[in-house]
């Protein structure tokens, strides 16, 4: 293998997605041929080269990808410090996975969990506008003016943010929606709602590009297909 970067080496190896990689050598986390290393576009030949990330030394894994169906009551991270549980206590693999972007603790549905940084990173990047689906139910009926405004856009953290659109999931009950967006953030769904004075009551997302948790029960997950894999790259690589 020649030289890549140290970054996209680490996502290749399942510790995280690129950026978070980035995220750990600048917190001095990176031992490269026992020095830390803080230099983000540090290239590295694997062949040769000792990696350590948190003490471990690094390998290529073979990649896995799961559809979790995500319950209440879970954290989306790989360890809590409040020892709370995680979602990949939901998981049985040897692999060393992590999930996908991030569902707040008590949002339930699509979560995918990999130890493939570059599938992480593709799918979550912002340049590559993935949709997601949520369900919403909101605490009162929506104003026809807030929900024209919230697909035309709002600013959120400075920036211009919206929803693709707003379904009513019963035309007789306005507090039960349909949501698509095209971006992440943390609190995303629930900080649009909540710039116009809306509370959040339930939260569960129904799809994720081209993912759905169908016939999946809480807590339950699924492998993820070659061919669902072969149709992601196609429409995003």
């Amino acid at each position: 293998m020649n030289q890549i970067r140290l970054n996209k080496y680490i996502s290749e190896c399942g510790i995280a997605s690129r950026r978070k990689a980035d995220e750990l050598i600048e917190q001095g986390r990176v031992v490269v041929n026992g020095k830390t290393v803080r230099e983000m576009g540090m290239k590295i030949n694997p062949s040769v080269d000792n990696i350590i990330v948190d003490g471990q030394s690094l390998r290529i894994e073979n990649k896995v990808y799961f559809l979790l169906n995500k319950p209440k009551g879970f954290v989306t991270t790989t360890k809590d410090d409040k020892k709370r549980l995680t979602v990949i206590e939901l998981i049985k693999t040897n692999k060393k996975i992590f999930p996908v972007g991030r569902l707040d603790f008590n949002t339930t549905g699509v979560l995918l969990l990999t130890n493939d940084g570059e599938f992480s990173n593709l799918i979550t990047h912002p340049s590559n506008k993935v949709p997601r689906i949520y369900k919403v139910k909101i605490d009162r009926p929506i104003s026809e003016e807030h929900r024209s405004k919230m697909m035309s856009g709002l600013t959120l953290d400075r920036k211009k943010s919206k929803f693709e659109s707003i379904e009513f999931i019963k035309e007789s009950n306005h507090v039960w929606l349909r949501v698509t967006a095209m971006e992440g953030r943390n609190h995303f769904v629930k900080n649009m709602f909540q710039a116009l004075g809306y509370n959040v009551l339930e939260l569960e997302r129904e799809k994720f590009d081209g993912f759905t948790v169908d016939n999946l029960k809480y807590g339950e997950y699924r492998k993820i297909t070659k061919d669902e894999l072969k149709k992601f790259y196609e429409t995003y690589a």
